[in-house]
């Protein structure tokens, strides 16, 4: 039954992107310049529903290369992770009732993940829309590069930090309980990454996975919460580059769009193929890679 309600999601995902493709003037005009986006989808999901860092850090240089503006660089990217991290998190709920109904250790690990998305779901909206609808979304347009370099300089600190804590973190992973101040901690971060994923595209999942790592929670059960929480953060700041202020590429969202669902669906499988403390080595490399792209130099 999980198997055919995820066919069915992705199915209608797939519907709608063809509907849009559809809806423009010359489709196959549009195939043949925008094709090869869905490679860029691809590429960007992977890495995005591995770690849970969102995929605006593989499509923010090339849109950049590509001389499109801040919105629309941000509106796009937006766009092309509404299907990629749902995907993603279609792929990763499996595992989590995979998990729970298994009745062994990794239930107990696992079963925290609907508490931690209560948590921080909620106060990543409010931050994302903090800095879209108020004078912040002006004032990130005239800041961008210091933004870059902040959140830059920020993710090589963080991966830095993860990859000097490696040696405590090698210890087998325990049942780990949410406490008042985790909750408390979680929100501010969910927060504040809401703002930076307003301003860059990317930031909360990151943010978040990086919190609970150090923490000591499940890796693979965070990376499963930061996919999650991405996923419905871009949902909730989408609404904003339809109507507010519509500034999403069609075609390229389209054609990325395909690709990252693709990808978002596999993802999980790089993650369970490692160990635990390779899946750690792997976050904090690609943490340390988001912040040297993000370097705007």
């Amino acid at each position: 039954m999980r198997v055919s309600k995820r066919l069915v999601i992705l199915f209608i995902l797939l519907i709608t992107l063809l509907g849009l493709l559809l809806w423009q003037n010359s489709p196959a005009l549009i195939l043949q310049e925008y094709g090869a986006f869905v490679l860029l989808g691809l590429a960007g999901a992977i890495f995005a529903n591995s770690t849970g860092a969102g995929g605006g850090v593989i499509f923010v240089p090339i849109f950049n290369q590509l001389q499109l503006s801040s919105d629309q660089i941000v509106a796009t990217s937006f766009a092309i992770q509404c299907f990629g991290m749902v995907a993603g998190s279609i792929a990763w709920r499996d595992q989590y009732l995979k998990a729970i109904q298994a009745q062994d250790t990794s239930t107990s690990i696992w079963s925290v993940l609907p508490q931690l998305l209560m948590v921080t779901v909620p106060f990543s909206i409010i931050g994302i829309w903090t800095v879209q609808y108020t004078p912040l979304i002006t004032w990130v347009s005239e800041a961008e590069n210091t933004l870059h370099w902040i959140f830059g300089l920020f993710s090589i600190v963080l991966a830095l930090a993860i990859l000097g804590s490696l040696k405590h973190l090698k210890a087998e992973e325990q049942v780990q309980l949410v406490s008042s101040k985790d909750k408390l901690n979680l929100a501010i971060v969910a927060f504040l990454g809401g703002m930076v994923t307003a301003w860059l595209s990317v930031g909360v999942g990151e943010l978040v996975a990086v919190y609970l790592i150090l923490r000591r929670f499940s890796v693979t059960m965070s990376i499963a919460v930061a996919v999650m929480l991405s996923a419905m953060s871009v949902w909730g700041g989408i609404f904003y580059y339809i109507f507010v202020n519509p500034m999403v590429l069609i075609p390229i969202a389209c054609f990325a769009g395909v690709g990252a669902i693709i990808g978002g669906s596999v993802a999980k499988y790089l993650v369970l193929w490692l160990n635990p403390y390779q899946v750690k080595v792997f976050f904090a490399v690609w943490v340390m890679f988001m912040g040297v792209v993000n370097l705007p130099i």
